[in-house]
C-alpha cells in the first residue's frame, strides 16, 4: 500500500493509555512512494559532508499535541550512528516502570541539566548515564530542529557517529535493552507506517511506526523516536 507523498502526518503521538497497544492500531498508509536515502550517502564521510554543508530542507514533524499542563522542559537525545560496514542506529528500550514513555524504543537522552555546557554535552552525558556509551567513541556531527513531545519536553536530537569497539553498561532503572537497527532500513520510507486512532468516529491521534524484525525480537520504533528519524530522513534526502 502506498500513499501520496504530500499526504503526511501533521502530528505524531506516542503514548496513549498504557492499555493501548500501538501495534493494534490500524495502518492507514505506508510511504513507499518516497525514495530511500541511497546507501552511498549513509557512510561516515557522506554524513560528515552533509552536516558540514547542509542543504535547504524543512522538518516534517516538530510538535505533538500537548497532553499535559507541565511547563516546557529542555531535553536532548543522542542519535548514535554506529559506523559499521553497514551503518546502524543504536536504540534503547525503556523500562516498563518509568513515568514517561515507559517500555518504548528511544534514543539515549533526557532532561538538560543546568550543569551541562550545551545541548550536545547533555546528550553525551545522558548516553553515558543510560547505556555507558563513552564520549571517546563519539563524534558529534550536529543537531536537528527541536521536537516537542506530548509530555512537553522540547527535545533536540544530536546526531553523532559512534566508532565500533565500545562496550555498553545499561542503567537497569532506565534501560531494559539496547540494540542496533540498520540506518538504511530507517532511512527507507517503505518501512515507515502511518497509524490513526479513531475515537467516536473521529481520527483523534496519528503516529508513525518503523517496526524492525531483529531475529526473534520485533523492535517497534514509533512515536517521538520515529518522528525524529523521519526528520533525519528529510534532512538526508533534501
Amino acid at each position: 500500500m502506498s500513499v501520496d507523498p504530500a499526504d503526511t502526518i501533521n502530528a505524531i503521538v506516542p503514548p496513549t493509555p498504557r492499555s493501548l497497544d500501538p501495534r493494534q492500531v490500524p495502518v492507514i498508509g505506508i510511504d513507499s512512494a518516497l525514495p530511500a536515502v541511497p546507501e552511498s550517502e549513509l557512510g561516515a564521510d557522506a554524513l560528515r559532508a552533509r552536516f558540514a554543508s547542509p542543504r535547504d530542507w524543512t522538518p516534517e514533524l516538530r510538535r505533538e499535541p500537548k497532553m499535559t499542563d507541565r511547563a516546557p522542559a529542555q531535553a536532548a537525545v543522542l542519535v548514535p550512528i554506529v559506523t559499521r560496514d553497514k551503518p546502524t542506529v543504536l536504540l534503547t528500550e525503556r523500562t516498563a516502570h518509568l513515568s514517561n514513555h515507559s517500555g518504548q524504543v528511544a534514543f539515549p537522552g533526557g532532561r538538560v541539566d543546568p550543569e551541562d555546557a550545551n545541548i550536545a554535552a547533555a546528550a553525551l552525558r545522558e548516553a553515558w548515564e543510560e547505556v555507558g556509551l563513552s564520549a571517546q567513541f563519539i563524534e558529534v556531527l550536529g543537531s536537528l530542529p527541536t521536537y516537542t513531545t506530548v509530555t512537553n519536553f522540547v527535545v533536540t536530537p544530536v546526531v553523532a557517529l559512534v566508532r565500533p569497539g565500545f562496550e555498553l553498561t545499561l542503567n537497569p532503572y532506565e534501560v531494559a535493552d539496547a540494540f542496533e537497527v540498520p540506518l538504511a532500513f530507517l532511512m527507507n520510507p517503505a518501512n515507515h507506517r502511518r497509524h490513526a486512532l479513531v475515537e467516536g468516529g473521529v481520527r483523534s491521534r496519528e503516529w508513525l511506526s518503523m517496526p524492525y524484525q531483529d531475529g526473534p525480537h520485533e523492535r517497534y520504533v514509533w512515536g517521538a523516536t520515529a518522528g525524529m528519524l523521519r526528520n533525519l530522513y528529510r534532512f538526508l534526502s533534501a
